[in-house]
């Protein structure tokens, strides 16, 4: 993969193969990511994984459009992180499409920038959740019908619970029997269908970020203070609740989501605090009050969509997350389902956060 990015890819944006230095960077699920560094300069290459974007001239187009978007707020100093922006190619290109051989963007790489996949402190939490509310913040006023959906119904659960009663009923590889409980466990919980019903009609579009991630916030390493907002892939427009609960899905365990320890997998009180406290210093006085009030029930959501989604793509075959070992996208699912069932056991205390 190397060698052909160095022969194939580079010379689009006017890098000869053999000035160019390549590593892996991340450990992102979808697509390929590296770290390119030549004699003038450095900048991150992604090879987008056009199984799961099917529209990618969309997704470049739509992080362009955001970009500039929170671009021009900072040169007012009216958005305070910096900004990931598209590297053109040699033609003034967003990206390289080579058909089977790929398609391939070319973004601004961060100095001294750091990613983190555990919250080790409610500092961390806070400040991660602030700049993502600091982010839909600056994004209120854009309008989010430029964007085009690249992955139509992302976050929509009743959508992901259908997906799973297919792969149930085809069993293509035999793996039900590994995980009928799980299963079993999700159709018990499909009463939340009918809140979410009621409630999302009640709510605004906007332009939502859709993988807030920990690992999507950049440190500066030299203080750890917020430096960007990363991964712009998803934007789309959508439900502020589902970023929330996106926040909450991925900062509160003290286990990253690959983990095995079960026993371990749990919301932390302290953590879900810091989140809120963080994400509404930005946004409390842009979100309507239905919007706020929806909050909680976007933490209940993501988590027990993201374990749906994997133990879907465990029963597929694996053909959407990428996979390490057997039985990875079982072990991730069983770990989200288990932070969803903490969230059950405290929402009376956690709930009082969002008062």
């Amino acid at each position: 993969m190397i060698d052909f990015i160095r022969q194939s890819v580079l010379p689009y944006f006017g890098i000869g193969s053999s000035d160019a230095k390549v590593s892996s960077l991340g450990n992102g699920h979808i697509n390929d990511t590296f770290l390119v560094r030549w004699s003038d300069g450095e900048f991150v290459l992604q090879g987008l994984n056009t199984q799961v974007f099917k529209t990618p001239n969309a997704l470049v187009e739509n992080a362009h459009k955001i970009s500039e978007h929170l671009a021009r707020k900072r040169k007012t100093n009216d958005y305070s992180l910096k900004v990931v922006k598209p590297v053109r190619t040699d033609k003034g290109l967003l990206a390289v499409d080579l058909g089977e051989q790929g398609f391939w963007r070319a973004i601004t790489y961060l100095p001294h920038s750091r990613s983190i996949d555990v919250v080790s402190s409610e500092d961390e939490a806070y400040s991660a959740a602030k700049a993502f509310g600091h982010f839909s913040s600056c994004l209120s006023d854009f309008d989010a019908t430029q964007l085009e959906d690249v992955i139509p119904q992302f976050h929509h659960l009743p959508g992901r619970i259908e997906q799973l009663m297919v792969a149930v009923k085809n069993d293509q590889h035999n793996r039900l029997a590994s995980c009928q409980d799980w299963v079993d466990f999700v159709f018990s919980q499909q009463d939340i269908l009918q809140e979410l019903g009621e409630v999302s009609s009640t709510l605004p579009f906007r332009t939502c970020h859709n993988d807030t991630k920990i690992n999507n916030m950049l440190y500066d390493e030299r203080n750890m203070s917020s430096l960007a907002i990363i991964d712009l892939d998803t934007c789309m427009k959508g439900h502020l609740m589902y970023d929330f609960g996106d926040m909450v899905r991925t900062f509160t365990s003290p286990e990253e989501e690959d983990s095995t320890s079960l026993e371990n997998v749990h919301v932390r009180e302290a953590i879900f605090a810091a989140i809120c406290r963080g994400y509404l210093s930005e946004l409390g006085t842009v979100l309507t009050q239905d919007e706020k009030a929806s909050l909680w029930l976007g933490a209940r959501v993501m988590c027990l969509m993201i374990g749906v989604r994997f133990l879907t793509d465990h029963l597929n075959g694996d053909i959407y997350f990428h996979i390490q070992h057997e039985n990875h996208n079982l072990e991730r699912g069983a770990n989200q389902f288990t932070l969803y069932q903490s969230l059950l056991d405290q929402q009376v205390r956690l709930k009082t956060y969002l008062n």
